[in-house]
């Protein structure tokens, strides 16, 4: 999603690398190009105007340190302005109740029926058992999808086909959660135009009526800055309590997540892409400022792969990313792992530095078998220490994997920016820390 936004500040940034200080030249020059990848990426212009003046105050304001470059320094004050942006920290879905009642609201064609099997699925993986309620009283279809769905997922449906009554279902759907030993409703209502006030009527009477714990709303993040307009105007008929963000992983340029929060103050707590049941993830405002600046997400490829396998890789593979001791062995591991995790690009762009690597790439399962390969045709030593490679191995690496010296070339030379980038969010350790970069805490002395 934030492909495009991440070039432009990219190439933003670019204007203070090989500066020795920060400037009011200097960045001013870089404000007005992030402030006009903000606008590219449809974040509202009051929004984008507030926040670059904001980063412009700061930036003039900070003394550089000997170690730290003034693009590095720059960087660090654009992600806590992201971080904040998209509302500082984890919002946390803690819906109560005995059965606790989860409403799901939103447009027609937004991914609500999707999005409340997803999250059926997520909460019966921890080991909650969840009823889904069918109250699309207008569109059979979706009564239908939601039962496929339930039966994919293994969770039960509640529906009333010949009831055109969307509160007498709601509430027969908590009755028979009661009976039945479901400790989660997920009410799953028609979509519905802003602009439709009989049904904005319908849907205020359901949470009045069912007096849900948690009332979501859910936008298609491809409709831009018209999505964030329609959820303040939802906000103020259901004051609902998160905002989830669906079709993530399709052409869109980001700026409902930049811009939402400010403008409904409600906080984002997931986002959603693809079909597929586990493609539900929590909203981390902070993981997602370090993917949009190209630090990757190592944070959440780590929580992935405990997921996926065992704790003691996953431990390994954080403690080495912190390190800086990311080797070739890791590269192929990881790859291997990420291959049965999910969709290949968007898992792979959590590596640092590997997103600038998959730009205008369309991956997919055959992709990474030219590296599989490389990497499988290098000796021990060489993947633990890629810099011995002259071009005699080379030739040879070439001709053991069916590829050619340029593509070994490539890989090296994609590798070592890989490393490069990792050695930066390191540096900034000592700039505050980012999160998940921080340094270690100190071990209690011994009695």
């Amino acid at each position: 999603m934030f492909d495009n936004l991440s070039t432009k500040l990219d190439q933003a940034f670019k204007t203070l690398k090989g500066q020795g200080r920060i400037t009011e030249i200097n960045v001013a020059n870089t404000v007005k190009e992030i402030r006009k990848a903000l606008l590219d990426a449809d974040v509202n212009y009051n929004i984008a105007k507030s926040i670059t003046n904001e980063i412009k105050d700061e930036a003039l304001g900070k003394d550089v340190l000997i170690a730290v470059k003034p693009g590095e320094l720059f960087i660090k004050i654009v992600y806590d302005k992201l971080v904040s942006l998209m509302g500082g920290e984890l919002a946390e879905f803690t819906p109560t109740g005995s059965p606790a009642v989860v409403l799901i609201s939103g447009l027609q064609g937004s991914g609500k029926t999707t999005f409340s099997a997803k999250l059926a699925n997520r909460l019966k993986a921890q080991g909650k058992q969840a009823l889904l309620v069918a109250c699309d009283i207008y569109r059979p279809a979706a009564i239908d999808q939601l039962h496929t769905l339930g039966e994919q997922i293994g969770v039960d449906v509640f529906s009333e086909r010949e009831n055109k009554d969307a509160i007498s279902i709601a509430q027969k759907g908590i009755q028979y959660a009661k009976a039945n030993g479901k400790s989660i409703v997920i009410i799953d209502t028609a979509g519905r135009l802003a602009v439709d006030e009989q049904m904005m009527q319908e849907i205020s009477a359901v949470k009045q009526a069912v007096q849900p714990s948690e009332t979501l709303f859910v936008v298609d993040s491809m409709t831009g800055q018209d999505a964030v307009n329609t959820a303040k105007t939802f906000n103020e008929r259901l004051d609902f309590d998160g905002v989830v963000l669906t079709k993530l992983d399709g052409d869109t340029r980001g700026g409902a997540a930049l811009s939402i929060k400010t403008v409904v103050n409600k906080p984002i707590k997931f986002i959603s892409t693809g079909e597929k049941p586990d493609t539900l993830d929590v909203f981390h405002p902070d993981r997602m400022a370090k993917r949009i600046l190209g630090m990757g997400d190592v944070v959440s490829l780590v929580e992935k792969a405990q997921q996926a396998f065992d704790e003691e890789e996953a431990k390994r593979l954080n403690k080495k990313l912190r390190k800086n001791q990311f080797d070739l062995n890791d590269l192929l591991s990881q790859i291997q792992h990420i291959k049965k995790m999910g969709n290949l690009k968007d898992l792979m762009g959590m590596i640092p530095g590997m997103g600038k690597m998959l730009k205008n790439v369309d991956v997919d399962d055959d992709a990474f078998k030219p590296v599989e390969a490389i990497i499988s045709s290098m000796t021990p030593t060489e993947r633990e220490n890629p810099d011995i490679i002259n071009n005699s191995r080379k030739r040879r690496i070439a001709t053991g994997s069916g590829t050619s010296v340029q593509q070994v070339n490539n890989l090296l030379k994609q590798f070592q920016e890989m490393k490069r980038t990792m050695k930066k969010i390191n540096t900034m350790q000592g700039m505050g820390g980012l999160p998940g970069f921080g340094k270690k805490k100190k071990k209690k002395a011994k009695r």
